[in-house]
């Protein structure tokens, strides 16, 4: 029986052993690290203390830093933070005092957050009690990411994007005279109508230089104030791209009036749109929810046909009087189609001839993509997306169906 008794309490004992490192691994190691989407979660309408207790055991938040002290356009003694945790970015500012000049745009840095405290300062989540001893610098010139987005869904989701980089194709509105320059607010307009200033410190090292009337604007999104005033922040002058003359007038063209049942049949027919008569040819207004890809905001878009041996258009069928300096507009692949190839093409004898601008196209992805042409035409102008008729998918060839949306021209 002793024996029994001894063989029976050892294997209790190896037991109790094997469930305890059984439940020790099924706990696991709380991440030191979190996300600044579940710090910027905590805050309900009043100060909050950052502990270790309420970060769940975490203690650090890293990131990237997208602010540019050295160029000052940022509030003095603000470090603007970014991450992509968990498929979300978000950005968050640290208020660091003069130490935040020791931070570049692009260094990768990891914060100690407990004992800090999450505050509201004018609608801009920020963390004060940061000193440089709790900053722990990882890497230099690391890439940022960058959300390509429309003004009205800066406005409409304003929190998703406060602290974080943006880029809008915007004019400035009212148009700029000559010799007008970035400092100060400038209005922005890309043909939504939203209320989102460009803000410029008067400061900043490029707050003299000559703005232009339209452009890729990037900068941080932020509120200036007050949380009536929406602002984007330019860091520096590479955050302006494809600067050109002002956007015409009903433009960029959404697709989404008439009503996708209007122009069902990809048979060649002329659509009156809000921006003038359009020819499809091979082509639809496309609104099938996750498959066409219309913009957030939007409910349609065009759908151009797959696998033809002939070319498919979406064309204007009217000119423009002032010439052009940019065309944009977004593509992608309808749906799990394979990818195709169009190429933008331009008129300047009312549509008897066509020219090539750039090179064919040949990425849509699965989603939305942007695209942007910069040319310098003078006089009447139109425009069509051709594409090009390579024949049924298979093998070397990809021609599945293709969708267009926010179709964008800037006059000379």
């Amino acid at each position: 029986m002793k024996k029994i008794f001894f063989l029976i309490t050892t294997f209790g004992i190896l037991l109790t052993s094997c469930l305890k490192e059984d439940i020790n691994n099924a706990i696991g190691v709380v991440n030191p690290v979190t996300t600044l989407d579940q710090v910027r979660a905590f805050y309900k309408g009043a100060d909050v203390d950052l502990t270790a207790e309420k970060l769940s055991g975490s203690t650090k938040i890293d990131g990237v830093v997208i602010s540019d002290a050295t160029n000052k356009n940022v509030t003095t003694g603000n470090l603007i933070l970014q991450d992509y945790g968990r498929g979300i970015v978000r950005g968050i500012t640290l208020v660091l005092g003069a130490e935040a000049a020791n931070y570049a745009q692009g260094d990768s840095i990891l914060v100690e957050i407990v004992g800090t405290k999450l505050v509201n300062n004018n609608g801009s989540l920020q963390i004060t009690g940061v000193t440089g001893a709790k900053i722990k610098k990882i890497a230099s010139n690391v890439a940022t990411s960058v959300r390509q987005t429309s003004l009205a869904d800066i406005v409409t989701n304003f929190a998703n994007y406060e602290g974080s980089l943006v880029r809008v194709n915007s004019d400035v509105k009212p148009t700029p005279v000559t010799g007008e320059t970035y400092s100060g607010d400038k209005g922005l307009n890309d043909g939504t109508s939203a209320a989102v200033k460009l803000h410029t410190e008067t400061t900043a090292t490029f707050a003299t230089n000559r703005v232009p009337a339209s452009a890729a604007f990037t900068g941080i999104v932020t509120y200036g104030g007050d949380t009536t005033k929406k602002q984007i922040w330019m860091r520096n002058t590479s955050d302006v791209a494809n600067a050109s003359g002002p956007l015409y007038d009903k433009f960029p063209e959404d697709f989404e009036s008439p009503d996708a049942t209007q122009k069902a049949s990809y048979a060649a027919a002329v659509v009156t749109l809000k921006t003038g008569a359009w020819m499809f040819d091979q082509a639809i207004l496309g609104n099938t929810g996750g498959r066409d890809r219309f913009n957030p905001a939007g409910l349609q878009c065009v759908r151009m046909q797959q696998n033809l041996s002939t070319p498919a258009y979406l064309q204007m069928n009217f000119d423009l009087p002032n010439g052009a300096t940019k065309v944009t507009f977004t593509y992608g692949a309808y749906y799990t189609d394979a990818m195709s190839t169009f190429r933008l093409e331009y008129s300047t004898d009312s549509g008897v001839t066509w020219q090539k601008l750039g090179n064919d196209v040949s990425d849509p992805p699965a989603g939305s993509k942007g695209a942007t042409y910069i040319m310098n035409i003078s006089g009447k102008v139109r425009f069509r997306i051709n594409k090009l008729g390579l024949g049924t998918t298979g093998g070397a060839i990809l021609n599945g169906r293709l969708s267009i949306e926010d179709f964008a021209v800037y006059q000379n």
